[in-house]
């Protein structure tokens, strides 16, 4: 028997959305605890409850363009925090996406107006989870190469979005400046390029 017992709605919306979910904990004593989703409720019913396998959210970006040899990072807007924050490229993997590759495409496009060349899957993680105290939300974590010039032509009107090339150079510079905040996966891909460079996608 599975811990999750029961899952109750609290607040459901079109990008996310809160549930209750009653559990056992480790004693055997039931509990509840607040989850974050993007997931409607009986798909998550359905992998809590049934055990159907739960599919990635989202794609996270670790790209490389080519030609300048520089690692591809964003600043971008969230709300949430209400300021700008180093990021790398991401976004939802939509119903009508194949598979997630098909979502690195066009999100990279979309967010930087880059084009993926290759996609490293020896390097890529299919799901990894992004705040698993919170949050059932994850995504695959994608390596790639990459080409092309820097846009804002393809961005959405509440993409407030500034796609950058650094090199191992910068990347250490921004490390050290703390005046914008950095998103924890941008931090650590921008520490490992600052040693590593180009290195990191062989």
């Amino acid at each position: 028997m599975g811990r999750i017992k029961e899952i109750t709605s609290l607040k459901e919306t079109k990008f996310i959305s809160l549930y209750n979910v009653k559990y056992l904990n480790k004693s055997n004593k039931e509990k509840n605890w607040t989850v974050a989703s993007r997931k409607k409720k009986n798909v998550l019913e359905g992998i809590y409850l049934e055990d159907k396998k739960d599919k990635v959210d989202a794609v996270i970006i670790c790209a490389y363009h080519k030609e300048k040899k520089k690692l591809v990072i964003i600043k971008e807007f969230r709300v949430p925090i209400n300021k700008y924050i180093y990021e790398l490229p991401a976004g939802l993997v939509d119903s009508d996406d194949n598979n997630f590759e098909s979502a690195v495409t066009r999100e990279l496009k979309e967010e930087t107006g880059l084009d993926v060349v290759e996609i490293k899957k020896d390097l890529s993680c299919d799901q990894v989870y992004l705040s698993p105290g919170m949050t059932d939300e994850s995504a695959a974590f994608v390596y790639c190469i990459c080409e092309g010039e820097i846009s804002k032509e393809y961005l959405e009107d509440d993409e407030d979005i500034e796609a950058i090339l650094v090199s191992k150079e910068e990347a250490n510079e921004i490390i050290r400046n703390k005046t914008t905040p950095l998103d924890i996966r941008a931090y650590t891909i921008l520490q490992s390029f600052s040693i590593l460079g180009e290195k990191m996608f062989k």
